[in-house]
């Protein structure tokens, strides 16, 4: 087998990543956009030893999952996987990857007792997208293709807020009317680097600016883009720029400046009302958090004055959405802006809570959590999980029940695999679909001490 060879292959299951997997000879051939089912004919892209990569050049037989492609640009864009099958089909999927990890990566009895799937459309409420120069000398902007930093333009994503292309495509054009460059990052020049929005339940809107410099132009600029935009978009309730100089992949700088409004986004979540800092991590999907942290309260159980402590708490969403009223809540973040959130919104939600400006992992060692005894523990670490010294220390508080909350099934197999070591069991676990369209799913598992 060679580069640019044609194959007829018939498919036999679909990765995570959008390929589907076909072998010849027991070689593996992981085939762009093939769905379990389908028999296809596929030019070869990418040899290896152990594995080639395939395109599509015709659907010989097309599997029952497969769906008629709904986006101009999927294939292209790198931000979903799954828009050529069924959304039953990709819950399947998702819920058997689950489940693998649990038994293949963590060796554990355990499977998932529900799968939550939610709408597919529209449910995204942030969006960042990065510009370029294009080459006409205007600027272009969309999102990333697959593994690259080339921009695919697109005038409608359906996975996200409906207002955010439409305001997208107006600040290029405020920019480029204005004379305001676009970022080049092969030269490290130009001005406006990407478009950060942010949205809540009543429509409400945060656009921070991302610029290569101290300014959006300049003030005079900024001044007329606050009311451009304000005037067309009255959902705006937010103006911000971020200044970032670095020659960096990372999206935001430090330093933030507030043109309109306060600078924050104010939204609802489980009947709790949330002040969120433009930096401070919050959930891409506002109904399917929810659902996650209906589970993680039904999960953690907490009982009249028991003592719960929130790792990984970012703006103390999971923590405040499960806690009683009479809950003795701590919350440890590493992000500073995300610990005051924190504070304010237990404080507006009556809340007892005490939060600490500490890495999560680096926190176990901290004098002020070791004098704290939890009966309940909630980790939602990101997608490189806790990791094996950190379960131990988690393990070694004793907390009565651990609520584990993963975007990454692997990850939490492993872990879950050590706090079984450290005396935990994992005994139930729900998947929430919260990023339908992709390859991502959200899993909660409730751990007990024996």
């Amino acid at each position: 087998m060679k580069k640019n060879d044609f194959f007829e292959l018939q498919v036999t299951s679909t990765t995570l990543k959008g390929y589907g997997v076909a072998h010849i000879d027991g070689y593996a051939v992981f085939v762009k956009s093939a769905c379990k089912g389908d028999a296809v004919s596929a030019k070869i892209i990418k040899v290896t030893k152990n594995y080639a990569v395939a395109i599509i050049d015709t659907v010989l037989q097309s599997s029952a999952d497969r769906t008629a492609d709904d986006c101009p640009v999927f294939g292209k864009c790198g931000s979903c996987t799954f828009r050529h099958i069924s959304y039953e089909a990709e819950c399947a999927l998702k819920e058997a990857h689950v489940n693998d990890a649990f038994s293949h990566i963590g060796g554990l009895d355990l499977k998932i007792s529900a799968f939550h799937g939610f709408s597919p459309c529209g449910y995204r409420n942030k969006a960042v997208y990065p510009v370029s120069p294009s080459k006409d000398g205007g600027i272009i902007s969309g999102f990333y293709a697959e593994k690259s930093h080339r921009i695919v333009e697109h005038a409608f994503c359906a996975i996200s807020n409906v207002d955010f292309a439409k305001i997208r495509t107006d600040t290029v054009g405020f920019a480029e009317k204005n004379g305001i460059s676009a970022y080049d990052e092969a030269e490290s020049a130009g001005v406006l680097r990407a478009i950060y929005l942010r949205s809540a339940k009543d429509g409400s809107i945060v656009i921070t600016l991302i610029v290569n410099g101290s300014f959006f132009g300049s003030e005079e600029a900024e001044k007329r883009f606050c009311g451009f935009i304000t005037s067309k978009y009255p959902q705006i309730c937010s103006i911000l720029v971020n200044i970032n100089k670095k020659k960096t992949n990372a999206v935001l700088g430090e330093k933030w400046r507030v043109l309109y409004g306060d600078g924050y986004l104010y939204d609802e979540l489980c009947g709790k009302k949330f002040r969120i800092s433009p930096a401070s991590f919050y959930q891409v999907n506002r109904g399917g958090a929810e659902i996650l942290y209906g589970i993680a309260k039904k999960y953690a159980s907490l009982s009249s004055g028991e003592t719960l402590l929130d790792l990984y708490c970012g703006a103390g969403t999971v923590g405040i959405c499960i806690a009683e009223s009479d809950t003795k809540l701590f919350g440890v973040e590493i992000v500073q802006s995300a610990v005051e959130d924190a504070k304010y919104n237990a404080s507006e939600n009556g809340v007892d809570a005490e939060f600490f400006c500490i890495d999560a992992q680096k926190s176990l060692d901290d004098g002020r959590l070791k004098s704290i005894s939890p009966d309940v523990i909630t980790i939602d670490p990101p997608r490189k999980g806790c990791g094996i010294e950190s379960v131990r220390k988690i393990a070694s508080f004793g907390a009565k029940r651990i609520v584990y909350v993963s975007c990454d099934p692997a990850t939490l197999a492993r872990d879950l695999a050590e706090f079984e070591k450290c005396g935990y069991k994992a005994v139930c676990a729900e998947a929430v679909d919260m990023f339908p369209r992709t390859g991502h799913v959200e899993t909660v598992v409730k751990l007990i001490r024996q």
